[in-house]
């Protein structure tokens, strides 16, 4: 389908006594010295500080600690209690983190410690621990994995603080970080991921709420009687939209093999074999550009209904969208790039033909004659294709003047046949197919139909689709022979959907980039 679519307000202190003497990094050169610079300044420090460790015989890698305890549950649980309340409890806390921060005033140090859940104060009075741990103490860097025990209280100011008993180093940190996330490029973050994370709370929480929105779809169609399933990765014949694969070749098999652009035609072989609702989690890989709404690795929910159609599958996203917005942001209504969005029902809907003559300002004339549809694309700017057919001409005109505005969800239904190559005809206008697409925020989010289940119909509009291919569309489809006759035992009536998850979880975290959803994104190489 093409279904794509809380630490103190010291200063931070910056390297400890083990590397005073030699020059860090900035933020901006991460990573450069390791280029084949062997000798560099970093390297050398890194190997600095490993080797005065190491010549005081404390293990920098030790697979030893274990902690028990989350900085989260110690916010939850004492976070409301008064200094007094915690004075009367004896729990010896055991927590592991990072080393955000450290804060040296001779007799005691105070640390920001950050494990996965949450951050928390460290307090040490060298007095009160034992000789070796306050000597490593001062040997400890920013960035340096610990482990610590102690007993709970709050300073002066209220801060929850644990009071170090037992210390110990977990992983020796070789690199520094960046003083602040600030000073990371935003391309830095995207090539180190491992240190936006680190450094950057609001990464962290992006990441978290894709994984509840992922669980939350799971949950939701599992309930109502779906099916998760999987299917191939690397297909014979890349099918299911109208997009460029990228291509491998099999030795054993002697056969090139495509990476998948939509698992579509393999979902509905399912339907032919009985199973009558199944979806799929999964990666497609579309050897396209770049940009702040594309990679060429992206993830795709696709699920699919025997005896419903296109119009069950819009109400069925209409309640999916709003109670994942609602169970994981606690609301409907949200904020994106500073416009409001409200996930409530009822959507809006209208079809492909008023979008273009309502919102887009498209002569009616102009929507059923190739000719004018060329022209006014043209008028545009847009770049026209002799050889195209009217629906697409007349979808690349939307993409100019409708796109864009639809900002609260929308359903743009009864799309063209011939931009509709898997969609079922409507039954009262042939030309047209039970087809939708939804948008919010100007993008494509979701696209679905009731599915074509005549074979000798898909055979046909293959075909259409291979001509355009070898007109010189790269996107055009390949002919699936395994397919039709898949169809040819029988596929039920159904409907189809694939819901673009990167751009969906765009939108419940108010990112303005793809890249800052997706935690590894493709770039081009380093210079």
């Amino acid at each position: 389908m093409t279904k794509e679519p809380s630490g103190t307000n010291n200063a931070v202190a910056t390297l400890g006594a083990a590397s005073a003497t030699t020059t860090s990094p900035t933020a901006n050169n991460l990573g450069d010295d390791l280029g084949g610079a062997e000798e560099s300044s970093s390297v050398l420090e890194a190997r600095q500080k490993k080797s005065v460790l190491l010549a005081e015989s404390i293990p920098i890698f030790p697979n030893t600690f274990r902690p028990t305890d989350e900085v989260l549950t110690i916010h939850r649980e004492l976070g409301a209690k008064t200094a007094e309340e915690l004075e009367d409890q004896s729990r010896v806390w055991v927590v592991a983190g990072r080393l955000m921060a450290k804060r040296d005033y001779g007799k005691s140090t105070f640390f920001d410690l950050q494990d996965p859940s949450a951050k928390i104060q460290l307090f040490l009075k060298r007095d009160l621990v034992e000789p070796k741990v306050a000597d490593l103490a001062k040997k400890l860097d920013i960035g340096d994995l610990i482990g610590v025990k102690g007993r709970v209280f709050k300073t002066k100011t209220g801060e929850l603080t644990i009071l170090v008993d037992h210390l110990e180093l977990v992983t020796k940190s070789l690199w520094p970080l960046p003083e602040k996330f600030h000073e990371m490029s935003v391309e830095l973050k995207y090539r180190r991921r491992y240190v936006d994370l680190i450094m950057n709370e609001t990464s962290r929480r992006v990441f978290r709420i894709r994984s509840q929105v992922v669980s939350f779809i799971r949950r939701f169609l599992d309930e109502r009687g779906f099916l998760e399933v999987e299917t191939p990765m690397m297909q014979p014949i890349p099918g299911g939209a109208a997009a460029r694969p990228f291509t491998t070749y099999h030795n054993a098999l002697d056969r090139t093999l495509y990476l998948r652009v939509a698992p579509e035609l393999y979902l509905k072989r399912l339907l032919v074999g009985g199973l009558g609702r199944v979806y799929e989690v999964n990666r497609n890989f579309r050897n396209e550009g770049v940009s702040i709404q594309h990679n060429p690795e992206f993830t795709m929910l696709e699920f699919y209904q025997s005896f419903a159609n296109f119009n069950d599958l819009m109400d069925l996203t209409e309640v999916m969208f709003a109670e994942a917005a609602t169970t994981i942001l606690g609301s409907p209504d949200l904020v994106y790039q500073g416009q409001p969005v409200s996930f409530k029902s009822p959507w809006r809907r209208l079809t492909f033909h008023e979008a273009l003559e309502t919102i887009g300002g498209t002569p009616k004339e102009v929507l059923f004659d190739h000719d004018q549809a060329l022209s006014h694309l043209a008028s545009l700017g847009g770049e026209k294709t002799e050889s195209d057919p009217l629906g697409k001409i007349l979808a690349k005109i939307f993409d100019l003047t409708v796109e864009q505005k639809l900002i609260d969800p929308t359903f743009i239904t009864m799309y063209p046949a011939d931009i509709s190559p898997l969609a079922r005809r409507n039954d009262h206008n042939p030309d047209l197919t039970d087809r939708f697409e939804l948008f919010i925020t100007g993008r494509e989010i979701a696209n679905g139909f009731s599915e074509l289940n005549d074979p000798l119909d898909q055979k046909d509009r293959f075909l259409a689709q291979v001509a355009e291919r070898e007109a010189g569309d790269e996107e055009g489809m390949f002919f699936d022979e395994d397919y039709v006759r898949a169809l040819m035992y029988g596929m039920p009536p159904a409907a189809g959907e694939g819901v673009g998850i990167d751009r969906l979880i765009m939108l419940l975290t108010d990112s303005a980039s793809i890249r800052d959803v997706i935690l590894f994104p493709h770039l081009r190489s380093e210079k």
